[in-house]
């Protein structure tokens, strides 16, 4: 469920809920993202319940480039200060609470926007104030170790702490998307992991369907190299991974129908658009995609006369190649018939490549011609004529 309108009603929306969340003792952790204050260093704020000597409190964990800075508030003093910090110094939030998940975005110069996905029901958190962190994916699962994650007792490989959290984030942001699209009821769910490289989020996925989602669940990574694919297979195999298979192919030429779930993260340009275009001519119910390397349009994008002096930087002119790439993406996902929203995937210190496109299949296309002329008027504005993933999808560009 979404609702789309101007800023105040969206983020009243928000933080009601988070209130109620906090007041009924279902939340299980708060978000802040897309932080456009003065501190250069600072990332985002992740804020969770706990329980104190003083009584229960709200942890803020302020993330920085270097370092984390933790404090903690009473419940109302920290509802007040989020209040003024969502829509103020950051841009987005989501809020994780026992039953559903909401997502508000608040751009500067675009309408707010909050959606509610709801999940099945988990457990409330503890509140313990030194607790275990319970991830989707616990170190302990057995593919971690085989594939170089985790040493055999279960601990995680220090270089391999980043790429853990990246698997464990991956699953956090795919359950509600899972949660909220039509799925088929009559047999069991096709997932494809296009250009699935080492297979971790393609193990991640199958055990999130498998052990956490209960769905009944083919599961298929697609990569081109086949010393990889081998690798796969047998970890597979060996570990008696039910419904999972890896097979050698390009995102282009895989044998991937039907297919209900489709995944490509970091896929170099344009094929990008071909995995977008695969689920969509599929009629994939959710499409996730972390774009990389945006080059096709770089080249022949002609910028508008207000920007011009200052695309002659090369580093404005790739980064302003990257967003019209993705946000024509987006549109072009909305046009063809899925809720779309774009995010952070991970911190920019991990990998600058850290937008995600995620799109979830609607029934019905509210306004077509109004998705199809807001794709042409971004094309126009920068004077692009052809794009991959609009000729993939048959859409003219004028």
């Amino acid at each position: 469920m979404s609702l789309a309108s101007g800023m105040a009603e969206p983020k009243d929306g928000f933080i009601r809920l988070l209130t109620e969340s906090v007041t009924a003792g279902t939340l299980v952790k708060l978000t802040l993202g897309a932080y456009r204050g003065g501190d250069p260093s600072l990332r985002n704020l992740h804020v969770r319940p706990v329980t104190l000597r003083a009584g229960p409190h709200l942890s803020f964990v302020w993330r920085h480039a270097t370092r984390d800075i933790t404090k903690n508030h009473p419940p109302a003093a920290a509802l007040d200060q989020l209040a003024a910090l969502i829509g103020g110094e950051f841009g987005s939030a989501h809020l994780f609470t026992t039953l559903q998940d909401i997502q508000l975005e608040l751009p500067v110069d675009a309408p707010g926007r909050l959606k509610v996905l709801p999940h099945a029901a988990v457990a409330p958190p503890s509140g313990e104030h030194d607790h275990r962190k319970d991830r989707p994916v616990p170190p302990t699962a057995p593919w971690l170790a085989r594939l170089g994650i985790t040493n055999p007792d279960g601990g995680v490989r220090a270089s391999m702490a980043a790429k853990f959290r990246q698997i464990n984030r991956f699953v956090e942001l795919l359950a509600p998307l899972v949660a909220a699209a039509p799925l088929p009821a009559g047999r069991p769910v096709e997932a494809a992991d296009m250009g699935c490289g080492k297979g971790y989020l393609t193990f991640a996925t199958w055990q999130y369907l498998h052990d956490t989602g209960r769905l009944p669940a083919h599961v298929r990574g697609v990569e081109q190299r086949t010393d990889l694919v081998d690798l796969c297979n047998r970890t597979a195999r060996e570990l008696d991974c039910a419904g999972l298979e890896f097979t050698a192919g390009t995102i282009a030429d895989a044998v991937c129908d039907p297919v209900d779930l489709l995944i490509a993260l970091h896929a170099c340009d344009t094929a990008t658009d071909d995995a977008i275009a695969r689920g969509v001519t599929a009629g994939a119910a959710v499409i996730v995609v972390a774009p990389c390397c945006h080059q096709e349009l770089s080249p022949r994008l002609r910028a508008p006369p207000a920007l011009g002096p200052a695309l002659r930087h090369g580093i404005f002119h790739e980064r302003q190649a990257e967003f019209v790439t993705d946000a024509l993406r987006t549109l072009l996902l909305d046009w063809a018939g899925y809720e779309t929203s774009a995010f952070e995937f991970v911190p920019t210190e991990h990998t600058p490549k850290n937008l995600m496109i995620a799109a979830v299949r609607r029934p019905a296309v509210p306004d077509r011609e109004g998705a199809a002329a807001r794709v042409q008027a971004l094309a126009a504005a920068y004077g692009i004529r052809r794009q991959h993933l609009a000729d993939r999808l048959g859409f003219p560009l004028q």
